[in-house]
């Protein structure tokens, strides 16, 4: 029996990657901690709103002439800017948070396009703008419920998926070389590990197993592409002469596992536990 939905995308690289989708539950108690958050933004607004409108009203009823047109235009001016922090709310944090938004990333679950790729701002805006579709009359429930990748209609027409967020550290069941692991320890202070998403993670780690099931002249032109990509995502300025494609992703591939399991340990030691109950 299957507990949890799971779907195969392949990504541009033709690497396959599996993800766990979110689920109704996961997103609809996202959504709510989303509502929660958006609602304090509201009240701040409309109290703002409500200041500067008391401020100006005189300059903006010499302008239009008439309280009832006043009020219109208020309103309506009201009206407008709640559509705009509504929708600007989850582009806003989709974009810069790489498909998450303060819901989703309490929950950990996260959006992503259909070809395992993290949301831009495109993506973001259709899901977005077609949200209040979705929650006219629960349709987006529906969608999510009979659907077998639980799109909603905004994940349809953007091309999407929310998936749980899973970190994919596991142990390597394939060789690494030696002068791979010095590397890592060099990229711990030269690079920006942070930037790497599980999901670009994951990449890295798909090709490491199936490397050997590739022609020599595939297995050089995927390295070279995806190490590549790394270097701009890790924002390293230069590799290392005589270094080659494999052994960097082989570098990169140590050099995350190492920071997650860091950062994992200082979360426990800032948590109450000591460095002896660590070991």
């Amino acid at each position: 029996m299957r507990f949890f939905n799971r779907v195969t995308l392949q990504t541009p690289e033709s690497v396959e990657l599996e993800f766990t989708l979110a689920g109704i539950g996961n997103r609809a108690y996202a959504l709510l901690i989303d509502y929660i958050v958006w609602g304090l933004i509201l009240i701040v607004f409309l109290l703002t709103w409500a200041f500067l409108s008391i401020q100006f009203i005189g300059v903006i009823e010499d302008l239009i002439g008439s309280e009832t047109r006043l009020e219109l235009w208020l309103i309506s001016i009201q009206l407008l800017l709640y559509f705009f922090i509504y929708v600007g709310y989850f582009v806003f944090f989709e974009t810069l948070w790489q498909g998450q938004t303060p819901g989703k990333r309490y929950v950990k679950i996260r959006v992503i396009r259909d070809d395992g790729r993290p949301v831009r701002l495109q993506q973001a805006t259709l899901r977005a703008l077609l949200r209040p579709v979705d929650d006219l009359f629960f349709l987006g429930v529906f969608f999510i419920a009979l659907g077998k990748r639980e799109k909603r209609i905004g994940d349809w027409v953007a091309g999407t998926l929310v998936i749980q967020e899973e970190k994919p550290i596991t142990a390597a069941n394939f060789s690494l070389s030696e002068s791979a692991t010095t590397l890592a320890n060099q990229l711990q202070t030269q690079a920006d590990l942070s930037r790497l998403l599980p999901d670009d993670f994951a990449v890295i780690r798909e090709y490491l197993q199936r490397r050997g099931g590739m022609t020599a002249e595939a297995r050089t032109q995927l390295s070279r592409q995806l190490a590549t990509q790394v270097k701009d995502i890790i924002d390293l300025e230069n590799v290392p002469q005589k270094v080659t494609a494999n052994v960097f992703l082989e570098a990169v591939y140590l050099a995350y596992q190492q920071q997650s399991s860091t950062d994992s340990s200082r979360y426990r030691i800032s948590d109450g536990e000591s460095p002896r109950d660590l070991s």
